[in-house]
């Protein structure tokens, strides 16, 4: 099956044409409308500088829905032991940044180039992209960013600079999107990591159920800040 080549206009093709790889489409742009069409729908963009710009829809899909979230009991008290901090929208530029850096940094390639970067923090600006930071001594050492979209939350990327850093942002978004009533989580790939913390594939098909189920309008979710004394 051809993989569809995008125009100005922004629409997509149906999620059900995506390649056994996941590749659906080719080409348009990183403008917020386009960004919101396609992850409405479950498409998201996926390259590395100075290829095209891919579009895509993986099948099966990895999901974690929040009442299914579980947490390692060693880490549930490492968590409640350590001296990490913990906030929420409060250095997202940052966070994206180090996802970026921290990848480049051991030689591999990296998707987060600067063209995404500023796209999704124009996301961030607009409501729609958000973030959980991790402090330690007032540095940053860990965290995670994705989309809100209905009571859904697309995931992007996470970061570690020490130990568990990055599990700890996933530990405080899941007790966040379960007090606010969202009902899935969209991991994009399996990973042994986050099958451990109860997270399972569905088709491709369910996937879009689901995503009509829990997305009703697109409206920015702003109420995310946690600001608090970071020490």
């Amino acid at each position: 099956m051809p993989v569809f080549q995008l125009t100005k206009r922004i629409s997509f093709p149906p999620p059900d044409f995506a390649e056994t790889n996941g590749l659906l489409a080719i080409g348009g742009d990183l403008r917020p409308q386009r960004l919101l069409a396609a992850y409405s729908r479950g498409i998201f963009p996926w390259y590395s500088k100075g290829d095209p710009l891919l579009w895509w829809f993986p099948h099966p899909r990895l999901v974690l829905f929040p009442d299914e979230f579980r947490v390692p009991r060693r880490l549930q008290r490492y968590f409640r032991n350590s001296r990490i901090k913990i906030t929420r929208d409060c250095a997202f530029p940052l966070v994206i940044q180090e996802c970026a850096a921290i990848r480049t940094e051991t030689g591999d390639k990296t998707w987060i180039t600067e063209e995404m970067q500023a796209a999704y923090t124009e996301l961030h600006r607009m409501g729609f992209a958000h973030s959980i930071e991790c402090w330690h001594e007032n540095r940053l050492v860990g965290g995670l960013y994705g989309i809100t979209l209905g009571r859904v939350f697309f995931g992007e990327s996470m970061f570690s600079r020490i130990q568990c850093a990055s599990q700890f942002a996933l530990i405080d978004l899941l007790s966040f999107l379960k007090r606010e009533n969202f009902q899935m989580v969209d991991c994009q790939m399996t990973t042994d990591h986050l099958l451990r913390f109860g997270a399972r594939e569905i088709s491709g098909r369910e996937f879009q159920i689901h995503l009509k189920n829990y997305i009703h309008d697109i409206t920015p979710y702003e109420n995310w800040k946690k600001d608090i004394a970071i020490s």
